[in-house]
């Protein structure tokens, strides 16, 4: 009887064994080396790792480099997550509607999202041009000045956050339109005989229902945003003045070009601390506001 019991406790351990040994070897052992890592001196070539203890996160702390890309990533996430949920959203809606041509929208609306980053950067890059650029020449008619989308420290981050955008909200729609698809219809009609208006009825049903998609978007947006960097690299490389510089592209500054890789390590362990933070909290906060059903 005992051993039926251990070996029923095995077998659950056995079938997720095929899923953590990739995990334990392509996530958990390079993130502890990583945290390792953060408490040398190492250039990346000598053989020798000189240990350093917390010297590299005291560093950090006084750097106001950190703090100029700590809060660029919080504005980067910010300015990217909550307009990509909020007009993938609206998208959605729209074409829940069944309007003529709405798979072809649709098509349009999600293809930025399969198309490479890179592709997409080199593209806007063109775009945003100063002199021959789409956006300036729309200015221009419009009867605006020009704008330094990539040059100006004011404006730069704008210009990545736009092309994050749209690049995104395509992708979002998809996920909410299939949520709108599946919220019952008796519950809106039992709303619409109780005296529910369009928006009551949205507020008050739909809105609660789709609340699991919009978790899980808000929190995939979230690492992504934090993880973002093929625009930043194409179109600004961080600059200018530091101005669209991430934590995740200072650690790749600090790492692959200054080769300070303690250094560059403390910011990776910092920025996996957050994605946890921000990961921990959305979950508690959804346990109030979600509705599964």
């Amino acid at each position: 009887m005992t051993r039926s019991k251990w070996l029923g406790g095995l077998t659950p351990v056995l079938f997720t064994l095929p899923a953590m040994i990739p995990f334990v070897l392509f996530w958990l052992a390079p993130l502890l080396y990583v945290f390792y890592l953060s408490f040398t001196e190492w250039d990346f070539m000598s053989p020798e790792k000189t240990f350093v203890g917390l010297d590299n996160y005291i560093d950090l702390l006084r750097n106001p480099a950190f703090y100029q890309a700590l809060r660029v990533t919080v504005l980067f996430c910010a300015g990217s997550v909550l307009p990509v949920i909020l007009i993938g959203l609206g998208l959605a809606l729209l074409m829940n509607r069944k309007l003529k041509g709405s798979m072809l929208y649709q098509v349009l609306l999600f293809s930025p999202w399969v198309t490479p980053t890179v592709a997409v950067s080199i593209v806007w890059s063109w775009i945003y041009e100063p002199e021959i650029g789409l956006a300036n020449t729309v200015l221009g008619f419009l009867g605006l000045p020009p704008i330094g989308w990539l040059h100006d420290p004011q404006w730069a981050l704008i210009g990545v956050l736009l092309v994050t955008i749209w690049k995104s909200v395509g992708w979002a729609m998809i996920f909410y339109l299939v949520a709108l698809r599946n919220v019952p219809s008796d519950l809106l009609e039992a709303a619409e005989l109780d005296g529910a208006g369009p928006v009551q009825k949205f507020m008050r049903v739909t809105l609660p229902l789709i609340s699991p998609t919009t978790l899980f978007l808000f929190i995939v947006q979230i690492i992504g945003a934090l993880q973002a960097y093929d625009q930043i690299n194409v179109l600004t490389q961080g600059g200018p003045s530091g101005s669209t510089r991430t934590l995740l592209y200072m650690y790749y500054q600090s790492a692959f070009e200054s080769f300070q890789i303690g250094e560059a390590s403390s910011v990776a362990m910092v920025l996996v601390f957050i994605c946890m933070l921000l990961s921990v909290l959305s979950l508690n906060i959804s346990k109030r506001t979600t509705h599964y059903h």
